[in-house]
C-alpha cells in the first residue's frame, strides 16, 4: 500500500498537477492577504492557461512553447474581450482566431497544446466584463500568472532534472516486460493465439508512444547535454529497442510448434519459464529505477538457460537424433535468443549498478539525430492543410463552428455561465468521433458525480478554511487524473470549481445546477458536431495507415537483404527502417482501435482490417527473426535463391500497395514463378541432402546447416505471409467497392 502511494506521488502526472496547483494557489493566497482576491484569481487563471503546453522535451523547446502559450493566453483574452461588445466585430474575429488556433495542431503535439491554451483563453474571456484600462490590466495579470507558472516549472525541472526521463524509462521497461511475457504465453499448448496477438498489437501502440517521447527527450538533449546520466539513459533506450526486436524475432508457426512438442511438454514449460523470468528481470530493474535505489542483480537466468540446454539434450536423446533434428534446431534458436536477451539485460544491470564503461558505447550513438521525428514549422505546412482532404482542416472548421454555436446558445438562452459551454467543447472535442464520444460521456458523468459530492460537503459545512483546503486537494487530484482517467479528473475539477464558488458566492446551489446543464449542452454539441460536421471516420483513413505499414515492412526487408548480402556493421538506414516498421504497425493498430470506438455502421471491414494488422505484425516478426539471426551469427553468403525469394516478397507487397492506390502493378510472370519454385526446390533439396549426412563433428557445417534450416523456414513463411497480405488487401478493396 505504501509503495502504491509513493508510486502515485512520484508519478509525472502528480508532479505536473502539483506544479500547477502550487503556481495557482500561491498568488491567490498572497493577493487575498492584501485584499486583492480578484487579481489573485486572475493570476491563477493565467497559470492554468499556461499549464497544458508544459510538456517535456528539449529545454529550449519547452521554454519557447510556454512563452508562446502565455502570449496567446493574454493576447486572446485581450482581443476577444475588446470585441465582445460589438457582435458584428466579435463573430468574424472570434471565428478567424478559433480556426487559426485549431489549425496549429498540424505542427505537432507541442503546437497543439500551445493552441489549446489560446482556446481556453477565448472561452474564459466571456467570464468577465472588463473594459478599457481594466481589461488591459486583466490581460497583464494573466500574463504574469503564465510567467509565474514558467518560473515554478523551471524550478521543478532544475531540482529533479533526471526524474522525468527515469520514469519514462520505467514505463518503457515495464511495457517491454509485458511484451516478453505475452511472447512466453504463446508457448502454452492451449494458448489463445489470436487474443495474445491482439494484446501484443495494443501494447505496440503504447510502446511506440513511449519510444517517441524518449527519443525526443534524450536525443534532443544529447546535443546540448554531455551528462553521464543522459548517456546512460541513451544506452538503456537503445538496448530496450534491441530487446523488443529480439522479442519480435521469436517467430514460429505455433500450431506446428505445439504439434511437434505435444508429447514433450516439459520442453515447452522449461523455455516458457525462462521467457517469464526474462520478463520478471526487466520488471525488477524497472522497480529499482522507480525507487531510486542502486540495482543489485538477483535472478536465475543462467540456471534457467542451463535447464533449457539439458532439456534439449534429453529431448534429442529420447526422440533420436534424426527425428529430433528439426525440433532441436528450433529449440537451439530459442536458446541463442535467450542468450542474447540475457546479454542485453546484463547491459541494463551494468548501467544501473554503475559498472558500465561509457566509452564502449561511444560509437553507438552515431547519426542518432536521424531517429528524431522532424519538426517543421514552415508556413507552407499550414497552407498545405487548407483543404477538406486534411483532417486538421476539417477538425478546425468543426471546432470553430461548434464553439460559435455554443456561444450563440449561451447568449440567447438563459444560461448563468455560458462560457462553461465553450470550456466543455474545447476540452472534449477531438479530431476523432470515438474519443469525443468517450470524453463527452465521461465529462457528463464526472460533472454530475462531482456536483453531488460537492453539494454533500457544502450541505455539511460552509467553513471557508475547510472548503479552501478541500478545493486545493480537489484541484491537485483533478489535474493528476485528467490524463489517465478523464471521468475521475472531471469529477475533481467540478468539485474544486464548485468549492471556489461556495467560498465566493452564496447561491452555490444554482451554480451546481447550471454547471451540470452547461456541461451537458457542451458535451451534446461536441458529440453531435463530431458525427455530422465532416467527420473523420477511421475507415476513410485506415487505408493510408495500411499502405504505410506494408511499405515500412518492405523497406525493412530490403535493408535486411542488403545486410545479408554485404555483411559488415549494421547501418543507420537498417535501424531507421526497423524503427519505421515498428511505428507504422503501431499506427495501423491505433487506427483500428479508433475504428472500433465509432458507430457500428462506420466500422467497415473491421475484421478484414484487423486481419491485415495481424498479418503485417506477423510479417514484421518474421523479418525481425531473419534480421537478428544474420546479425548475431556468422552466416554464409546469401544465395541467389534467397534473393529471388526476397524479390518475390517485395513484389507481392508492391502489388498490395498498388491495389490500395488503385494503380496497376505487374503480376509475377510464368518465368518468375518457375524461378521461385526452383528456388524453394533448390533450398529444400540442399537441406534434405544435408539432413542425411553424418556431420556430427563438423561444427562449421552444423552452423551452416542451422542457418539453412532457419532461413528456409522464414523465407517460406515470408512468401506465404506476403501472398496472404496481397489477397486480404484485394478482398478489402473489393468489399469497399460493393
Amino acid at each position: 500500500m505504501l509503495y502504491q502511494i509513493r508510486k502515485f506521488i512520484d508519478s509525472t502526472n502528480f508532479t505536473n498537477a502539483f506544479k500547477v496547483t502550487l503556481a495557482a494557489v500561491i498568488p491567490f493566497i498572497a493577493f487575498a492577504q492584501l485584499d486583492y482576491s480578484n487579481i489573485g484569481f486572475t493570476v491563477a487563471l493565467g497559470t492554468i492557461m499556461a499549464f497544458p503546453s508544459d510538456i517535456h522535451g528539449n529545454l529550449k523547446h519547452k521554454i519557447n512553447g510556454l512563452l508562446v502559450a502565455v502570449f496567446l493566453g493574454a493576447g486572446c483574452t485581450l482581443l476577444i474581450s475588446a470585441c465582445s461588445h460589438n457582435p458584428w466585430v466579435l463573430y468574424p474575429v472570434m471565428g478567424i482566431t478559433l480556426f487559426f488556433l485549431s489549425m496549429l495542431s498540424a505542427y505537432g503535439q507541442r503546437a497543439n497544446l500551445v493552441a489549446f491554451s489560446g482556446l481556453i483563453a477565448i472561452a474564459l474571456a466571456f467570464s468577465h466584463d472588463y473594459k478599457g484600462w481594466d481589461l488591459i490590466m486583466h490581460s497583464i495579470w494573466i500574463a504574469v500568472g503564465g510567467l509565474f507558472y514558467i518560473l515554478i516549472s523551471l524550478l521543478f525541472y532544475f531540482i529533479r532534472p533526471k526524474r522525468y526521463v527515469e520514469l519514462l524509462t520505467v514505463d518503457c521497461i515495464r511495457l517491454t516486460s509485458k511484451y516478453l511475457k505475452l511472447r512466453g504465453d504463446l508457448w502454452n499448448i492451449d494458448a489463445n493465439k489470436s487474443k495474445i496477438i491482439e494484446k501484443q498489437l495494443h501494447l505496440q501502440v503504447e510502446i511506440n508512444t513511449i519510444h517517441e517521447n524518449l527519443r525526443e527527450f534524450l536525443i534532443r538533449n544529447n546535443s546540448s547535454s554531455n551528462s553521464n546520466h543522459n548517456r546512460k539513459m541513451l544506452i538503456v533506450f537503445t538496448t530496450m529497442v534491441d530487446i523488443l526486436e529480439l522479442a519480435l524475432s521469436t517467430a514460429f508457426d505455433y500450431d506446428k510448434l505445439h504439434k511437434k512438442f505435444a508429447e514433450h511438454q516439459k520442453v515447452l514449460a522449461t523455455y516458457q519459464n525462462l521467457a517469464y523470468n526474462l520478463a520478471a528481470s526487466l520488471k525488477k530493474i524497472a522497480r529499482s529505477i522507480e525507487k531510486g535505489t542502486k540495482y543489485t542483480s538477483r535472478h536465475s537466468l543462467l540456471e534457467d538457460l542451463e535447464a533449457l540446454q539439458k532439456v534439449i539434450a534429453a529431448y534429442e536423446q529420447n526422440v533420436g537424433k534424426a527425428e529430433a533434428y528439426e525440433g532441436v534446431l528450433m529449440l537451439n534458436n530459442m536458446l541463442h535468443y535467450a542468450e542474447r536477451q540475457i546479454e542485453k539485460i546484463k547491459v541494463l544491470e551494468r548501467v544501473f549498478s554503475d559498472s558500465i564503461n561509457l566509452q564502449d558505447y561511444k560509437n553507438r550513438n552515431k547519426d542518432i539525430e536521424k531517429f528524431l521525428t522532424p519538426q517543421n514549422y514552415r508556413w507552407n505546412t499550414l497552407v498545405e492543410n487548407l483543404s477538406f482532404s486534411s483532417t486538421f482542416f476539417r477538425h478546425s472548421l468543426r471546432m470553430t463552428i461548434t464553439l460559435l454555436l455554443g456561444y450563440i446558445i449561451g447568449q440567447f438562452l438563459p444560461f448563468q455561465n455560458p462560457y462553461w459551454i465553450l470550456l466543455t467543447i474545447v476540452v472534449i472535442m477531438r479530431p476523432g468521433y470515438g474519443l469525443t464520444k468517450q470524453r463527452s460521456i465521461e465529462r457528463i458523468l464526472g460533472t454530475v458525480l462531482g456536483g453531488i459530492i460537492a453539494f454533500g460537503f457544502l450541505y455539511i459545512t460552509n467553513n471557508h478554511t475547510i472548503l479552501g483546503v478541500l478545493c486545493v486537494i480537489s484541484m491537485l487530484l483533478g489535474f493528476t487524473f485528467s490524463n489517465t482517467n478523464y471521468k475521475i479528473g472531471a469529477t475533481f475539477v467540478t468539485i474544486y470549481v464548485i468549492f471556489i464558488y461556495g467560498i465566493l458566492t452564496p447561491n452555490v446551489n444554482e451554480v451546481i445546477q447550471y454547471r451540470i446543464l452547461d456541461t451537458f449542452v457542451g458535451a451534446v454539441l461536441s458529440f453531435t458536431a463530431s458525427y455530422l460536421l465532416w467527420p473523420s471516420w477511421e475507415f476513410l483513413n485506415v487505408q493510408t495507415f495500411l499502405e504505410k505499414a506494408i511499405a515500412a515492412n518492405r523497406e525493412y526487408l530490403l535493408e535486411i537483404s542488403a545486410f545479408y548480402n554485404k555483411k559488415g556493421d549494421v547501418t543507420t538506414s537498417y535501424k531507421l527502417a526497423r524503427k519505421h516498421a515498428f511505428i507504422e504497425i503501431g499506427n495501423l493498430m491505433a487506427s483500428f482501435q479508433r475504428m472500433i470506438q465509432e458507430p457500428k455502421s462506420k466500422q467497415r471491414q473491421k475484421s478484414q482490417v484487423f486481419k491485415l494488422a495481424v498479418l503485417n505484425h506477423t510479417l514484421l516478426s518474421s523479418l525481425a527473426s531473419i534480421g537478428t539471426y544474420v546479425q548475431s551469427h556468422k552466416t554464409t553468403k546469401a544465395s541467389e535463391a534467397f534473393n529471388i525469394v526476397v524479390n518475390t516478397v517485395v513484389r507481392n507487397l508492391d502489388q498490395a500497395i498498388a491495389v490500395l492506390n488503385n494503380t496497376k502493378s505487374d503480376l509475377l510472370s510464368e518465368e518468375e514463378r518457375t524461378k521461385l519454385e526452383v528456388s524453394f526446390s533448390e533450398l529444400k533439396s540442399i537441406r534434405a541432402k544435408e539432413l542425411h549426412e553424418d556431420l556430427e563433428n563438423d561444427v562449421d557445417f552444423k552452423l551452416k546447416l542451422e542457418e539453412a534450416q532457419l532461413v528456409i523456414e522464414q523465407l517460406i513463411w515470408l512468401t506465404n505471409l506476403s501472398e496472404n497480405i496481397l489477397k486480404a488487401t484485394i478482398a478489402l478493396k473489393n468489399k469497399n467497392a460493393e
